[in-house]
């Protein structure tokens, strides 16, 4: 007979499962709905991700929202900072660099994108790594899995898929040891621009996931860079 108190039958990680199952499924309902319903439940993932982290019992430190290690961590985005700028090198050698016309311009285009690089940041480590790392064996499987949700949510996308399944991983990893979010998200935020000015809309689809991006209608003129007001993952 099992025991009823094993460590896999406690409350807390039954509360955890739950939790993601239920936080996922929200994700990808947004993601796999078209307007108008799309947005209804946008709102219903977003107030229910507030939800379990306002009643959670990990700490602010827990989910990486503090100053400590933020230096140590801040090689991360130097480092992205460094395959953006080899990036730009080529695409603009090969003719699909697509740049806004003004520094103005750039921060106007991608400013959503950056905020929401943040929040995908902490959906990936405060929401879905926390729990994860209470549900798995080992921390490594816990980050492999968080970076399979990442990267499945970014589905049917050829290149955004593989892409945030590589960073998802690598990103967990680097959680683990700095507990920082903000290098990441700034990370993020710096590949997920580079992407979107160096590979042609038409073949990205224009940074989309999930239905929108089956929906995708090559436009007759230049399509305009990633705006990051999508509430896409």
């Amino acid at each position: 007979m099992a025991n009823s108190h094993s460590p896999s039958a406690t409350p807390g990680k039954r509360r955890d499962l739950l939790e993601l199952a239920m936080a996922y499924g929200l994700i990808l309902l947004v993601i796999w709905t078209p307007r108008p319903w799309q947005r209804f439940l946008w709102v219903l993932a977003a107030a229910f991700v507030v939800a379990i982290t306002w009643s959670s019992s990990d700490s602010r430190n827990d989910m990486g929202l503090r100053a400590t290690n933020l230096l140590r961590s801040l090689w991360v985005a130097a480092a992205a900072m460094g395959a953006a700028a080899i990036a730009m090198v080529v695409a603009a050698r090969l003719h699909t660099l697509n740049m806004p016309s003004s520094p103005l311009r750039f921060v106007e285009t991608y400013i959503g994108y950056a905020i929401w690089s943040f929040g995908q940041q902490f959906l990936l480590q405060a929401v879905f790594l926390s729990r994860l790392l209470r549900l798995a064996p080992k921390p490594l499987s816990a980050a492999v899995l968080a970076a399979l949700v990442f990267s499945a949510a970014h589905l049917p996308n050829p290149i955004l898929a593989p892409v945030t399944l590589l960073f998802g991983f690598a990103a967990c990893l680097v959680f683990l040891r700095y507990r920082n979010l903000y290098s990441l998200a700034l990370a993020h935020a710096i590949l997920g621009i580079t992407i979107a000015t160096t590979i042609p809309g038409p073949v990205l689809h224009n940074m989309r996931v999930g239905l929108s991006y089956l929906a995708y209608r090559q436009p007759r003129h230049a399509p305009a860079p990633l705006r990051g007001s999508s509430p896409q993952p």
